[in-house]
This record gives C-alpha cells, structure tokens and sequence, in this order.
C-alpha cells in the first residue's frame, strides 16, 4: 500500500525567493504527522502543492500514489483550510449536501447523518452556520473534509478557535481517524496539542526540514528527579534504566521515596532549537 501522502525532494521557488529547499515528508495510512514551523516556513506552501493548487519547481508529491492535483489525488485527498468560510445560512447539512455535490460525493443522507455525528453534531444537523459556536463551525469543517471517506486530511490549525474542551473533542476525533486508517498531516501552532495526538511531528524552517521524529525521539533526556522526606534529588546524567539503582541507594541510606520523575525536554523546546528562534 502506497504511504497516503507522499512528497519527494519538494522545491518551490518564487522569483529569487526559495520557498521550499528540498523537503521530504510521508504520511502513512492511519498515522497522524503534525506540521511545524515559523511563519514563512513554507508550511502553506507544501500543503498547497499537496492540494494541487500550485507546482512545484522540483520534485514530486503524491496521494495515495496518484500525482497531486491528479482526478485520483483529489479523490482521495480532504482538506480543511484555516480560515474556511461557509454561508451563515446554510445548516449544517446544508453545508455536507454542498460539498458532497463539489466532491461526486453518492453518499447521501446517511453519509451526512454519520459525518455530523462523528463530529458530534447529530442534534444541530437544522442550525444554521450563523447560530453556531466556533467551536461547532470548526467540527463541521472537519466533518466536511471527510465527504466521500478519502484516505487523507489536511488539516490547517483545526483547534486554534476552540476552548480546552473542544480540543478535547477534535483529540478524540483524531484518534478515530486513526483507528479508521486515515492518514492526517495537521498544520498547528498549538505544540502541545500536536505532542498529545501525533505519531511524528516535521519541523520546517526556512524551508527545509530541520527536525523529524516521534516526539519522544525529538526529546532529549534532562537526568532524573526523585522526591524523598529530606527534598528533591536531581541526577542529571541518570536516566529511566538507573531509576531502580538510584532508588535502592536512597532507602538504604534511609529516604522515604514519594515520587519519581524521569526528565526530558519538551517538544516546544526542541521545537525553538531547531528553528533558532524564529517567531512562530
């Protein structure tokens, strides 16, 4: 099975300005990949060229082993934008009944019924974009993104307008996509957001890729931290292996252990050393 998003030593050029330097990036099906960088990156760029919408200079992208902006590819392929639009007085399934006539979408009202329920939205299926929370607009564009079940998401920061609980329910959603083998690359500025839902996180900067990994790969170990009666004990160069060794020691010189921590950088500061500390 071809990766559900593939790109291949991706440049784009604008004049004299290099927009993109050689990027390579896959998405396999069912797994989520988080998209990072500064403003300028390149991040809208690659996601364009993916879409179809603009070519590259050098190079290739592919959806499901099609040519982006290929009949096939687009089939395939679902997006959401950042800053959507739908029209205040369409209702929700207004708005699905639309998209699945632009996508050659024969799913009909049960494809519709099953989308806004998985976004939660089964009960608001009459209300009128215009009456909704950002929050619900922002599920109803997730749910429009999945007319005509393709087999990958673009996603452009779907939980930058939404509350806690609300990010909480775009995580579920998330996961379900993934149990549902939907390969998702998500655009967002939000890191710990992307730390708690993706498989691999892509960090670009001036367009190149800079860091890729997991986001336990892209941590680096800060030593262990062990709370006792007597106060915290830092070992700065122990780690989880010498946790049973450093605790053994403690009890034998008579600590009582409450808590164990073992230490490691979080993704937002790995995040700022491989961009240098350009603005995001």
């Amino acid at each position: 099975m071809p990766p559900a998003l593939a790109v291949h030593d991706i440049a784009k050029r604008y004049g004299r300005i290099d927009a993109l330097k050689g990027v390579d990036l896959t998405v396999e099906p069912g797994e989520l990949v988080g998209l990072l960088g500064p403003n300028g990156a390149g991040k809208s760029t690659l996601v364009k060229i993916a879409c179809g919408l603009i070519r590259a200079s050098r190079g290739r992208a592919e959806i499901c082993g099609s040519p982006a902006g290929s009949p096939a590819a687009r089939a395939a392929l679902g997006y959401l934008a950042e800053l959507f639009r739908f029209p205040g007085w369409y209702s929700a399934e207004e708005v699905l009944r639309l998209h699945q006539r632009l996508a050659g979408s024969h799913g009909g009202q049960s494809e519709r019924r099953e989308l806004l329920d998985l976004v939660g939205l089964a009960e608001a299926h009459r209300v009128r974009v215009d009456a909704m929370s950002k929050g619900m607009q922002q599920r109803l564009g997730i749910a429009q993104a999945l007319v005509g079940t393709p087999q990958v998401l673009l996603l452009d920061e779907p939980t930058s307008a939404l509350d806690p609980a609300g990010r909480r329910t775009v995580r579920a959603l998330l996961e379900e996509l993934r149990r549902r083998n939907i390969g998702v690359l998500l655009n967002s500025h939000l890191l710990s957001e992307v730390e708690l839902v993706c498989d691999r996180v892509v960090i670009l900067s001036h367009g190149a890729v800079v860091a890729a990994g997991s986001p336990a790969e892209l941590s680096r170990p800060r030593g262990v931290e062990i709370e006792t009666d007597r106060g915290f004990k830092h070992f700065a160069d122990a780690g989880r292996d010498e946790v049973p060794a450093l605790v053994e020691q403690l009890v034998a010189e008579g600590h009582r252990i409450y808590g164990v921590h073992v230490l490691a950088t979080s993704l937002e500061e790995e995040y700022l050393q491989a961009v240098g500390g350009d603005e995001a």
